[in-house]
């Protein structure tokens, strides 16, 4: 499978209980960190659900 940069671009404060989960669940702690992952259709759904709070990346 194909590797994704996942970084965090926007704060969790405001947002709702399960986006904040869902940004957890990435491995994401703060803005600017970011992640490595697998591609998975797990991950690319978490990915979708707040595409407004992350950017991603193709490696």
């Amino acid at each position: 499978m194909a590797k994704i940069k996942i970084t965090q671009i926007k704060s969790v404060i405001d947002r709702t209980e399960r986006q904040k989960k869902t940004v957890e669940a990435l491995g994401l702690k703060k803005i600017n960190h970011s992640v490595e992952v697998e591609a998975t259709p797990a991950i690319i759904g978490m990915v979708r659900k707040v595409n407004h709070l992350v950017a991603v990346e193709n490696i």
